[in-house]
């Protein structure tokens, strides 16, 4: 996975993180929900692209 594309889905997998909390913290439930959906589909993400490094040999160190 390239530096790129692991930053922005960190990223992605906070504003989840911050959605969710600043939902929990405002009785929001859309945000709540919206928030544990966007951590979910980072987490998707980065495992897809860690199985793809893994199938094409990219997971080594220092490529």
């Amino acid at each position: 996975m390239s530096e790129r594309d692991q930053a922005r889905n960190k990223a992605e997998e906070f504003r989840g993180k911050a959605k969710e909390g600043l939902g929990k913290a405002t009785d929001n439930e859309q945000w709540q929900a919206e928030g544990k959906a966007e951590k979910k589909t980072s987490k998707l993400k980065q495992a897809g692209e860690n199985i793809k490094d893994a199938l094409t040999g990219n997971d080594k160190p220092g490529r």
